[in-house]
C-alpha cells in the first residue's frame, strides 16, 4: 500500500465470514424435530421440577428465583420466541421439498401415461396388422376345405371316370 497521492487507493474490502444458507435451516430442521419428541418433554420437565424444588427447597442456600419463578418464565418466554421461528423455517423447508418431490412425482406421472399411451397405439396397430395375416387357425380351416373340396372333386372324378367306362362298355357291346 502506498501513500502516493498520485496512485489510487487500494480499495478496503470488509470481508464478512461466508456461511451456509443450508447450515442454519439443517439446525432448525434438527432443533424442531428434538423439540417434538417425548425426550425433549422428559427433559424440559426435569428441569422444571429440579428449577422449582431447589428454588422452594433452597438447596444449600440456592434460591435465585422465588416463587413466582418470573426467571423460569422469562426462560419459557425466550425458548418460545425463538423456538416459533425455528419451527416455521424447518416447517417452510420441508413445504419446498414436498414442492420438488410432487413436482417430480407429476413429471414421472406425464412421462408414464405418455408411454402408456403410446404402447396402446401401438398394440393397437399391430392388432390392426394382424388381422390382416393369416392365423394359424384360419390356415387349418381353408386347408381343411381345400381337403374337402378335392375329396368331393376326387369322387366326382371316380365316378365319372366309372360312368364313362360304362358307356364304353355299352358302346361296344353296341357297336359290336
Amino acid at each position: 500500500m502506498s501513500d502516493r497521492l498520485d496512485q489510487p487507493r487500494e480499495p478496503h474490502v470488509v470481508r464478512l465470514p461466508r456461511w451456509d444458507p443450508d447450515a442454519f435451516g439443517n439446525f432448525a430442521e434438527k432443533f424442531a424435530r428434538f423439540m417434538g419428541t417425548a425426550k425433549f418433554l422428559v427433559y424440559m420437565t426435569a428441569f422444571v421440577i429440579v428449577w422449582i424444588l431447589i428454588n422452594l427447597i433452597g438447596v444449600f442456600g440456592l434460591q435465585w428465583d422465588p416463587y413466582p419463578f418470573i426467571l423460569l418464565n422469562l426462560f419459557f418466554s425466550t425458548q418460545a420466541s425463538y423456538a416459533a421461528p425455528l419451527i416455521l423455517l424447518a416447517q417452510n423447508r420441508q413445504a419446498d421439498r414436498d414442492r420438488l418431490t410432487i413436482d417430480e412425482d407429476r413429471r414421472r406421472a406425464q412421462a408414464q401415461k405418455a408411454d402408456t399411451e403410446y404402447l396402446a397405439r401401438e398394440i393397437a396397430s399391430l392388432r390392426m396388422a394382424l388381422n390382416d395375416v393369416a392365423t394359424r387357425d384360419y390356415i387349418r380351416s381353408e386347408l381343411a376345405k381345400l381337403a374337402e373340396e378335392l375329396d368331393d372333386a376326387a369322387a366326382r372324378r371316380h365316378q365319372q371316370e366309372k360312368a364313362d367306362r360304362k358307356d364304353k362298355k355299352s358302346r361296344a357291346s353296341q357297336g359290336a
